[in-house]
């Protein structure tokens, strides 16, 4: 498996959760485009697991695997803050520091999915 589709879709989740979050910055909320911005994370971290696991065939991915496992951290943290912010309406603040903390995580584990990648 090559690290081609887990590129492709942390990228386009992490594109679409930009723009959500400039949507937000602007007072909108679109909830299709927060549902597909979900499956696309989840995709990408389930793909990203998958590499971890290596293929079928017994071939792992070469590289740093400390990388991609502190990245697949990053994303499951990253999925569960952005869970709970979506869930916590009544405090405006908890959701902000949650969805501060979900951008931020995200990020930082998108940044080292594209290290890892470089490497491999």
């Amino acid at each position: 498996m090559t690290a081609t589709p887990v590129l492709v879709i942390l990228s386009a989740a992490t594109a679409l959760g930009l723009y959500l979050g400039l949507l937000y910055l602007r007072g909108e909320r679109k909830q299709g485009l927060v549902a597909l911005h979900l499956l696309l994370g989840f995709g990408g971290l389930e793909t990203l697991v998958m590499l971890l696991h290596g293929t079928p065939d017994g071939a792992t991915a070469a590289g740093s695997l400390s990388f991609g496992k502190v990245a697949a951290g990053l994303f499951a943290v990253s999925a569960f803050s952005g869970f709970i912010a979506a869930l916590a309406r009544r405090s405006p603040v908890a959701a902000n520091v949650l969805l501060g903390t979900h951008v931020t995580v995200g990020l930082a584990g998108f940044a080292l999915v594209l290290a890892w990648i470089s490497a491999v």
